[in-house]
């Protein structure tokens, strides 16, 4: 891992809870408690709403990644100052992840928002590893995948905001065997946010639920996504009953 824990300094916490995003309980909880990783692969599971996302970009910034997206270490940072937690947030890293800061600070992050946009600027201008195919010439989870094959390749931390919305079931299935030999093969980390089961199902992840409740590590049986698509898959009729 490069990161084992993060934590919000008193800047954020100093301030008013009524105030974002503070108003969102898991990103509360991560300013009271702090938050812990214990493994090199860490999915975040969550409603709409329930921070994941705010959560990912934090810690891009705290890091050092472009908030926009994109690969790191690169000279063309984003001009874009701080959001209030990002500014806050402190990453405590392993003496494997000491030397990833400023310059050095590699990796990729995978922006939901963003990333359509940044694909396609990146792939356009001809920037190495982004694909050779123009972005005129590829679907959107064609996109994805040349940037995840030829960028997501080397030691840094990983950033990917529900990197398999575009990406059928088969694609998904070959990032996630991408991520798991990432990390095997170089010292990297992987954070990934996500709605899907089946992201939530990579081996050796450590499942991070964001709830009302704040943030708990949960099973992959155990999490209310996984039951509701297994309700569903059993009787997806019912779904649709108005009794």
């Amino acid at each position: 891992m490069l990161i084992d824990h993060i934590e919000v300094t008193s800047g954020l916490t100093d301030g008013d809870d009524s105030a974002w995003p503070l108003t969102v309980p898991a990103i509360r909880d991560v300013a009271k408690n702090g938050l812990r990783f214990t493994s090199d692969l860490v999915v975040l599971v969550g409603a709409n709403g329930s921070g994941k996302s705010t959560l990912l970009e934090g810690i891009a910034e705290a890091y050092g990644l472009d908030v926009r997206g994109g690969h790191g270490a690169r000279r063309y940072s984003s001009p874009l100052e701080k959001g209030p937690l990002g500014e806050a947030l402190r990453l405590h890293r392993t003496a494997e992840g000491s030397r990833f800061t400023r310059r050095n600070a590699t990796g990729f992050f995978l922006r939901a928002e963003t990333a359509h946009g940044m694909l396609a600027y990146m792939t356009d201008m001809g920037i190495a590893g982004y694909g050779d195919r123009l972005s005129w010439e590829v679907s959107h989870g064609e996109s994805y995948l040349q940037a995840i094959t030829g960028r997501f390749d080397g030691p840094g931390l990983y950033l990917l905001d529900e990197a398999e919305g575009p990406l059928s079931f088969h694609s998904t299935l070959l990032l996630l065997h991408h991520l798991r030999e990432l990390v095997t093969m170089h010292n990297a980390q992987v954070i990934y946010s996500t709605h899907s089961p089946l992201v939530a199902a990579l081996p050796g992840a450590q499942i991070l639920e964001l709830s009302e409740d704040g943030i708990h590590e949960q099973q992959w049986e155990d999490l209310d996504t996984v039951r509701l698509w297994q309700a569903f898959l059993r009787h997806p009729q019912r779904m649709f009953d108005d009794d």
